[in-house]
């Protein structure tokens, strides 16, 4: 079974005007021989922009989120083929901040992983628990349960991610112990090898939830920790470039 290449990838939500780019220009030039895939998602407005600045270089882009459809009257959405018109190789999915905001099912989300192939991306699928769910200890059938719900058939075959990020974690500045970080990853892994058989074992599962440089090292050696979706951190060059480093 071929290990996963880790991916490191920033989500800069909804942040960033033009001067930010300088921002992406310094992670390209500080990358050198990074250990992973390295890939910056800005807003929409930022994106066919910020390919531009990182052509040529070692940084992929993708974007926040797509529609199902590939075009239509959906007034201030965005298609997959327009993400990757503007030079996006990525897509997020399913982030918590979708689902819970604007009411994102699995079977939406399903949707919109078949949209990116469709459109040539690579999704990075999200999946996590709120912190009522983990104290009343559902956790674990929560986030296999989306993983199943999330993931189409039509993933087999194709480049993908999952990002575990328990939504209790995001941007709060708390994070997992380690123990229940791995637990999570065996168990999202195990349901990989479930849907994709041996292709699963080769998906990078991504952790997700205030990663920083002053825990990356210890969460990135965890087993089954294939990278990270950067959160914050992915603002400012200095401290993404020190995450992807720790790897």
């Amino acid at each position: 079974m071929t290990a996963p290449i880790p991916l490191i990838a920033g989500n800069w939500k909804m942040n960033g005007l033009a001067a930010a780019l300088g921002e992406a220009r310094a992670v390209a030039a500080g990358l050198g021989s990074a250990a992973a895939r390295v890939a910056l998602c800005p807003p929409a407005t930022l994106l066919e922009r910020m390919s531009s600045a990182l052509s040529g270089t070692a940084v992929l882009t993708g974007g926040q989120d797509c529609h199902a459809e590939a075009s239509g009257a959906f007034t201030g959405d965005v298609s997959a083929e327009m993400l990757a018109d503007a030079g996006a190789a990525l897509v997020i999915l399913g982030h918590s901040e979708r689902r819970a905001g604007h009411g994102e099912t699995d079977a939406i989300v399903a949707a919109k992983v078949r949209a990116a192939l469709r459109g040539g991306l690579e999704p990075i699928i999200c999946v996590g628990e709120t912190l009522e769910e983990r104290k009343a200890g559902w956790a674990l059938a929560v986030v296999t349960g989306q993983v199943r719900g999330s993931l189409p058939a039509e993933l087999a075959g194709k480049d993908f991610a999952v990002a575990y990020e328990p939504v209790w974690a995001i941007g709060s500045g708390l994070t997992p112990s380690l123990a229940e970080i791995e637990e999570m990853h065996t168990a999202i892994r195990a349901a990989l090898l479930e849907l994709f058989g041996d292709e699963g074992a080769a998906r990078p599962i991504l952790y997700g939830g205030s990663v920083k440089p002053a825990n990356a090292a210890e969460i990135l050696k965890v087993k089954d920790v294939g990278g990270a979706l950067v959160g914050g951190a992915s603002l400012k060059a200095a401290d993404f470039l020190g995450i992807v480093g720790a790897l």
